[in-house]
């Protein structure tokens, strides 16, 4: 299941405000190049949760252009 359009225009990093990238995976994840986090998608769900957030790996989710 992938987010709607609509949706990946409002969300933003909850740490910093920044606008954030789309990753549909697998495994589907939100990056924010900001902050350096990924932020998972869980059944079409995006975990906002700072806490839960992972460090960012350029090589596994490469800037787009």
């Amino acid at each position: 299941m992938s987010l709607s359009p609509e949706l990946l225009k409002i969300l933003v990093c909850p740490k910093c405000k920044a606008s954030l990238e789309h990753y549909a995976g697998p495994p589907e994840v939100l990056v924010c190049r900001d902050c350096r986090l990924v932020y998972s998608v869980q059944d079409g769900i995006p975990v906002m949760l700072i806490d839960e957030a992972q460090p960012l790996d350029d090589a596994t989710y490469p800037p787009t252009a």
